[in-house]
């Protein structure tokens, strides 16, 4: 049912014949499509912080809008279907975060996909619309995991931003991951964003640590 092999930058995954990149800067690859799947980036996440009185810098948002750029430029895929929280809160837009989103959609017009995340409601931008779901080949595509499993059907979801831990006697280090929950088929996504943190998964996940944007290595 699996096939992975290890590589630098990228690990192979097979879903009954559907062949997955996993990469080190955090996107799938579904090659056969062209379609490339990133998911919570959790733009305006300082923002709302900082209503909160919590002193952020507004960094976080700059450069992950031109990490998206980059990774279109340079992937140039059919579709960037983005697995839901584009956005963190609808209370930290503001019109400069909208104009850069917007000019983001308009430079890929047709492009970018967009699935509704739990953070994501309430965040209307023109021209801009959510989907609940999406199908491709034998994989679905959302935003938090089905639970009902289908036998023949992967889901690739987001949501859980999920993370591990390694360590030894001396020290220990959090790790963004690609996670894949065999019981239920769902393949989880890291988060995209820098500012999301993550829970740990579980113990019977297979699990690929992102050591860094150029480096991702399977755990056992």
């Amino acid at each position: 049912m699996k096939d992975n092999t290890k590589s630098n930058s990228y690990i192979n995954f097979s879903w009954n014949g559907t062949k997955l990149q996993l990469y080190s800067n955090q996107v799938l690859l579904i090659p056969s499509t062209r379609e490339l799947l990133i998911s919570d980036i959790h733009l305006g996440k300082a923002e709302y912080f900082q209503l909160n009185g919590i002193p952020l810098t507004n960094n976080e948002d700059e450069n992950n809008i031109n990490r998206i750029y980059k990774i279109i430029n340079k992937f140039k895929p059919r579709k960037l279907i983005i697995l839901g929280d584009l956005f963190h809160s609808k209370y930290s837009l503001n019109k400069n975060l909208i104009y850069k989103v917007e000019r983001l959609f308009k430079t890929f017009e047709n492009k970018i996909e967009l699935i509704e995340g739990n953070h994501d409601k309430g965040c209307q931008i023109n021209n801009i619309s959510f989907l609940k779901e999406k199908k491709s080949l034998n994989l679905i595509f959302t935003h938090e995991p089905i639970t009902k499993k289908e036998n023949n059907i992967l889901n690739i979801c987001g949501h859980y931003h999920p993370k591990l831990i390694l360590k030894n006697k001396q020290d220990k280090l959090s790790l963004k991951c690609f996670a894949f929950d065999s019981f239920n088929n769902n393949l989880y996504l890291p988060s995209f964003g820098d500012l999301t943190g993550g829970f740990l998964c579980k113990k019977n996940f297979k699990k690929w640590a992102i050591i860094s944007e150029k480096s991702i290595v399977e755990i056992s």
